[in-house]
Formats: C-alpha cells, structure tokens, sequence
C-alpha cells in the first residue's frame, strides 16, 4: 500500500515539476464556436490587423485552404466590421462556401455582403454567383439540413432566394432573368403538389417581368408569352370554370398586339385558338348538365342550357362545337314544344 502511494506521489510531482501543454486540436472561441487547431498551431493564423487578417484569408484561399480562408475571413468581419478591409473578408468567406458546395450558405453569405456592404465594388459578380445558386437549386440541387445533409428540393425557398437578387438590384441585368425564374420555378412546383395553383401564381411572376421590364422587349416579350402559356396550362385543368382560358387569351392578344414582329406570333394565335375552343367546350359541358333536366321537365334548367348552347353558338362558331349546339338547340325546342304546346 505505502509502495502504491510513493509511485502516485511522484507522478504527481513530476506532471507539476515538469508541465507542457496538452494538444488540443478543438479550441472553442465566443463567436467563431468550435474549430479545428493541428497541434503546434493554434492561434498562428490570427492576425492583430484587419489587412494582414485578410492576407491570411487571401493566401489561404488562393492556396484552396477553404476551411483556413473562411475561418480567417469570419474573424476579419467579426473583429473590424468596419473596416476597408471587410467586404472582401465577408466576399472570401461567401466564396468558400460556395467552393466547398453549400450553396444555401454562400448564398446567405453573399446577401449579408450586400445588405452590409450595398457599395462594395464587385457587386454585379456576387450577383451573379447568386443567380447561378438559384439556377442550380431550380435545376433540382437539395436543400441541406445543417448545412450538411440533402433533404429535399422546394421552389419555394428557391423563388425566395429569386426574389432576394430582384431585389437586391431590381433593374440590373440579372434581376429580369431572376424574375423570369421565379415563374420557371412556380410551374416546376406543380410536380410536387397536388393542385395547379402554381401555374396561376407562374403567370403573375411573368406578368411582373413584363410590366416591370417592359422597356426591355426582348424580355417582356417573352414574359408575356410565357404568361399566356402558364394560364393556358392552367385552363386545361378546369372542367366547367374557364376564367382562366379568357385570361390567356387576352394575355397573348396582348402579346401579338405589342409584338406583332416576334417570331411566336403564330404559335400565339394557334393558342388563341385552342383555347377559343377550349371555352366553347366548357360552356357546351355546362349546357349539357342543364340538359340533363330535360326529362324531368325543369324549365328553368332548360333555359339554362339553352343559353350556354347559344353562347357557344354566337361567340365560338368556328369551333367543333358550334354545329352541335345548333342542333341541340333544335332538338331541346322540338321536345319542348311537344311537352307544353
């Protein structure tokens, strides 16, 4: 027992005797959290001046240190946010992460850059890196849990992050491209839900785009098409309500009156057509169930039926379904006649 106590009694002494400094490859700092030191060299990135602070997350950077850079850059802003020296810091610090495939967080970082930093000099280029994050999100990147773990695409925080670049610049060059997506993005949605409200809310980004744009013609010209097409896509999905096909047509009549020289103007007036057609279908369905009255002697129905026929008729008699409404316009007057003479 005492032999056991001797040997504990001098390591005791000899850890106090002779102390040295543990490895701590984890250090934890307030406001940076916990990162990654290798033994040997903690602390020797930190620099007591913004400007060298940022050489070490140049250097780093260039070096594609991306975890060095970032680190570095993260203190430059923390520690003087108001400093020359931090745009760039928060610009490098944005670029890591966007090397290093996080694009939710570049994007964050890129829009802190410019809300905190709205005259830095780069502004077109962190613009248009955040354009090309979106497009990659709209082309079907996941959103990540954490940063870290893929978890699902959603258009809906897509057209937010779309809708943060119009606004960050709404009359840039990027911002019609953006606000062009936010309408791509809201028709992909479609596929995830189970309604067709989104082409509706597609029609409306388009129609912004091109009223907002509309000294562009290049880019209204085509927001306003694909406006019509949106609502026509929409329309198709309706049996008996066809506001949205009389909202298409009077989209591309607007289109074809404006852009008579556009190389759609055919496809656009096939539209009309089509859709012309798709009206006259749905108020003959509607006759049809005021029809289905006939045997049970409703006239009130009847007179219903008689005037959607009528109206299919009247407004679309180039349509396929024009003769068939004569004919049961016909047909409904000789029953009725016999019935109540």
């Amino acid at each position: 027992m005492k032999r056991w106590s001797l040997c504990f009694l001098l390591i005791v002494a000899g850890v106090f005797a002779f102390p040295y400094r543990s490895p701590a490859p984890l250090v934890y700092r307030v406001g940076e959290g916990w990162v990654y030191e290798p033994v040997g060299g903690e602390g020797s990135w930190q620099r007591t001046r913004a400007k060298d602070q940022l050489e070490v997350s140049q250097t780093a950077f260039d070096k594609k240190n991306y975890s060095l850079a970032a680190k570095s850059a993260r203190r430059l802003v923390k520690n003087w946010p108001l400093s020359d020296y931090a745009p760039r810091a928060q610009y490098l610090l944005a670029r890591c992460f966007e090397e290093q495939k996080q694009d939710e967080k570049a994007f964050n970082a890129y829009q802190k850059l410019v809300e905190k930093y709205p005259k830095v000099d780069n502004y077109q280029e962190v613009q248009a890196r955040q354009f090309a994050i979106c497009n990659r999100f709209l082309a079907g990147e996941w959103f990540k849990i954490w940063g870290t773990i893929p978890f699902f695409p959603s258009m809906d925080k897509t057209v937010e992050m779309y809708e943060k670049v119009v606004k960050n610049g709404p009359y840039s060059d990027i911002a019609p491209l953006a606000q062009l997506s936010i309408g791509t993005a809201r028709e992909k949605q479609t596929r995830f839900l189970n309604n067709d409200e989104p082409y509706v809310q597609a029609a409306k980004a388009y129609e912004r785009a091109a009223d907002r744009y509309h000294d562009r013609p290049q880019i209204a010209a085509d927001a306003l098409y694909k406006a019509g097409l949106a609502y026509t896509k929409q329309a198709r999905t309706a049996e008996y309500d066809q506001n949205t096909a009389g909202q298409a047509i009077s989209t591309f009549t607007d289109f074809l009156t404006l852009y008579p020289q556009d190389a759609r103007t055919k496809d656009g007036e096939q539209a009309i057509a089509s859709l012309k057609n798709e009206q006259a279908r749905g108020n003959f369905e509607i006759a049809r169930f005021y029809e289905s009255a006939l045997y049970l002697k409703k006239s009130a129905r009847l007179n219903g039926a008689l005037i959607y026929y009528n109206e299919v008729a009247i407004q679309y008699p180039n349509s396929p379904y024009a003769a068939q409404s004569l004919q049961r316009i016909a047909d409904i007057k000789k029953i009725t006649g016999k019935a109540n003479p």
